[in-house]
Parts: structure tokens; sequence; C-alpha cells
């Protein structure tokens, strides 16, 4: 019974972090609000994703950065991967954020047009490998499709594999941004094929040290073992919303130090 009231401590807990959060107060300081600046379904998911892709390091350069990427794609980013020539593509190869170069860019280009012409989309391919309770494997698939026409090599590490034993922060947050609906406004719930209850919660250095606090996380690794693990406890407090944590994880580590 003790445990019990623990889990439901935890919950009522987490639940009023996720209030305090999860409010569109939240889109001002997060990477999320370049896809807000959209409103074509296609438009929204391909600004997410690229932006997504570069959502690492301090945030303020990972916004002015996919901001820089957007006006470069002429803030029509679906127009721009259907129909671009490959002239089109020289402006893009200044670009940089990080690891992240004008090649890598070029490459992401030229991929999406890929998953767009001959793979029905992004939404259509995370959809076809789904799970039940897991996006996991949809990742790993997304990856292979990507990367199935001619590539450089060096542009594979921007893409995360979970079934090599990746945590995948990156895409499991833009898949929250995709799937999960939300009341407040700030994920967009535009792809209804999937359901938030097959999310995962992004896991980065703040979320898993919250979530080891807090007694939802053991594993000492941010890899996709601790990501399994995470899952299993997020959906014992919520199994048809369980990333609405990651409101909760990323602002008690980033906004309160917990």
């Amino acid at each position: 019974m003790h445990q019990k009231l623990n889990n439901l401590q935890l919950k009522d807990f987490l639940d009023t972090k996720v209030e305090q959060y999860n409010t569109i107060q939240f889109i001002e300081t997060d990477p999320i609000q370049i896809p807000h600046t959209f409103s074509l379904k296609e438009d929204i998911e391909i600004a997410g994703f690229l932006t997504a892709t570069i959502a690492w390091g301090n945030r303020k350069s990972i916004i002015n950065n996919a901001k820089k990427l957007m006006q470069l794609l002429d803030n029509s980013p679906y127009d721009f991967i259907l129909n671009h020539q490959e002239s089109d593509l020289e402006k893009l190869h200044p670009f940089v954020h990080r690891t992240f170069n004008g090649n890598d860019c070029v490459q992401f280009i030229k991929s999406l047009q890929h998953i767009y012409i001959n793979h029905g989309g992004l939404e259509a391919v995370f959809t076809k490998y789904a799970e039940k309770n897991s996006l996991q494997k949809s990742i790993s698939k997304l990856k292979s499709i990507f990367f199935e026409i001619n590539h450089l090599q060096r542009t594979e590490k921007h893409l995360s594999d979970p079934l090599k034993n990746s945590a995948a922060k990156r895409i499991n947050m833009f898949l929250r941004w995709m799937v999960r609906h939300d009341f407040a406004g700030v994920d967009f719930g535009i792809w209804k094929n999937l359901s938030p209850a097959q999310l995962s919660c992004p896991l980065d250095v703040h979320s898993g040290n919250v979530a080891r606090q807090l007694g939802l996380l053991n594993r000492k690794q941010n890899d996709a073992k601790a990501l399994l693990e995470l899952d299993k406890s997020l959906r014992i407090l919520d199994k048809k919303d369980p990333v609405k944590y990651d409101f909760a994880l990323f602002g008690l580590g980033v906004f309160e130090g917990f």
C-alpha cells in the first residue's frame, strides 16, 4: 500500500508540473515555435522534423538556426522539398549548426523529397511500421528509408537508430509534437493515425536526471534501454498520454534546476 501511495503522490506532483509547463507560454522559449509559424500540415511536419534534427546545444542558437533554415527554404519547406531544382540547393551549402553542415542539409532535403514522393510522406512511414506501444521500430525504419538513396555517409549520424541502442531524443520529441493531442496548444496532434499512447519520452540529460531523482529511472546511461524503462514508469502514471510528463521532467530540470 505504501508504494501505491507513493505512486499516487508522484502522479499528483507531476500532473501539477505538467499543468504548470504545458502552456502556450512554453512555445516562446522552445524550438517548437518554428513549426508553429506554419499552417499547412506538410509544412508543419517538415519544419518540425528539420528543427528537431538540429535541436541540440543552446536553445537560442537552435531557434535562430532553424529560422535561418526556414528562410533558405523560402519559408515554404514542403514546396521547396517537392519542387526544388539542383541549382536551388546551392544556397544551403553555407548552413551550419554544430556538426550539421550544408552538405548534411542538402542530403536531408533530397531524402525528404524521396520520402514524400516515393513513400507517401513522413506520417505514412511512421504509421506503416508502428507497433502497438512503441514507435521505436518506425524510427529505425525511417532511417533506413531516408538513406536508401545515394547519400553521404557522414550524414547518417544525424538520424538516430533506437535498434542500435540510441534513445533517439530529438526524433521522439518530434513525434511528440506531431502525435500528441494537446489542449494547451503546444503539441500539434496532426498525425491522426498514431496515438499518444505509442510515444516515448524525449530522454536527455535534464529529463534523465530528474527521472532518476524521482525513482522513475534507474539505468545510468541515456540510451534505448533507459528509454524503455522510463516508458514503463510513465505508462503506469498515464498509459494514454505518457509523454505529457516530458513537460514536467523538462520544466523541473531546466527551469527549476531540480
